[in-house]
């Protein structure tokens, strides 16, 4: 079943974020601008690491991962939300 995974990236080049912006929109879906919550296996955390390690810039760019853990029995509400609530995005995202 897998774990939950928060993902995060600070890029510093218009070009690279949009790659990171797709390549982790692949690996689950987006909470924020460049946030991205992801249920992945082992393999498949491996496999997203490795496709942003190929876009980011090491000495300029970041990616976090935050284990949420297990998927499996875990309930629906995982966010809360201070000031504006949080609401989950069904939209595609557009980059401009």
């Amino acid at each position: 079943m897998g774990r939950y995974y928060l993902s995060c990236y600070d890029t510093s080049d218009e070009n690279r974020v949009k790659k990171v912006f797709k390549t982790a929109r692949n690996c689950g879906g987006r909470l924020q601008y460049s946030i991205v919550k992801s249920q992945m296996s082992a393999s498949e955390l491996v496999r997203c690491r490795t496709d942003l390690a190929a876009i980011i810039k090491h000495s300029e760019d970041q990616v976090l991962f935050v284990n949420l853990g297990p998927a499996e029995g875990r309930g629906d509400r995982v966010i809360t939300a201070m000031g504006i609530p949080y609401t989950a995005i069904d939209a595609p995202c557009i980059i401009v």
